[in-house]
């Protein structure tokens, strides 16, 4: 038991999926015998076979995979709008210290904003259709992904630059062979975090203003007191978000081998 608790000590990769695994089913228990087994009104916490069983309804006459696929869709939109536009500018950011002088005060500034106070001008400027949706979601997540990668750049070890300048690089190849490679791996981490908020500004933005996805779809049953919706929505997004995360690992595990091992 003493290993299983040691600073920073791996454990088997087989135990961790059981630990997971259990864990996740004891939350699934305590569920059904809160809401079956004791005094708590199905209201407040419905129960695992309404949450599950309107899931099952909903895959069957399709407007669950309806709201999945335009939820999906709008954030995608809007992370790869982030990213197109975020991943540079973070990269110049952290490269040129000018750059940083002019980008610095700038996301200072944004990164503290709650979007949600953004979103009636938002609307204003974009109307309310895609593109306000989309556009609240580059809102909420380019300022702290230019942040993020702009601090990845500058923990880049300063050794490998100058290595690189000594055997006779050019400024442009240092940021194309060095720097950009050290920090792909890192780069991948913050994408998923990135990914989260997405899905965080995307609920905001459809329980707000919109007439489809998955947070409308909660946003109608909180008015009408389905809990059992508002239930199976949340895990939906849970288990997509889920789903995504282990998708970015993979892909991290499988491109960036060498710095895993490391």
């Amino acid at each position: 038991m003493k290993k299983l608790f040691q600073i920073r000590k791996d454990i088997p990769k087989s135990l961790s999926n059981t630990v997971s695994i259990v864990t996740f089913s004891l939350l699934i228990i305590l569920w059904f015998w809160g809401s079956n087994f004791t005094d708590i009104s199905n209201v407040f916490l419905p129960t695992p076979q309404a949450t599950f069983g309107a899931m099952l309804d909903g895959m069957k006459d399709g407007s669950l995979w309806t709201d999945i696929g335009i939820s999906c869709y709008r954030v995608f939109m809007g992370f790869l709008i982030s990213v197109l536009i975020g991943i540079p500018i973070g990269i110049l950011a952290g490269t040129f210290k000018i750059v940083a002088a002019v980008v610095k005060p700038i996301i200072g500034f944004m990164r503290y904003l709650p979007i949600s106070a953004l979103i009636p001008l938002i609307m204003v400027w974009s109307g309310v259709g895609e593109k306000a949706k989309v556009t609240i979601i580059v809102v909420g997540a380019i300022f702290s992904l230019i942040t993020m990668i702009s601090d990845i750049v500058r923990s880049v070890p300063t050794d490998l630059i100058h290595s690189a300048y000594t055997l006779g690089a050019t400024q442009r190849q240092v940021i194309a062979k060095v720097i950009i490679p050290a920090m792909m791996p890192q780069i991948v981490d913050s994408l998923r975090t990135v990914m989260g908020w997405a899905w965080t500004y995307l609920v905001m933005a459809e329980m707000l203003a919109s007439s489809s996805g998955l947070g409308y779809s909660i946003m109608i049953a909180e008015r009408f007191m389905k809990t059992y919706i508002i239930f199976m929505g949340v895990f939906t997004i849970g288990l997509l978000g889920l789903i995504i995360d282990k998708l970015f690992a993979l892909i991290n595990r499988l491109l960036f081998q060498w710095a895993i091992e490391q």
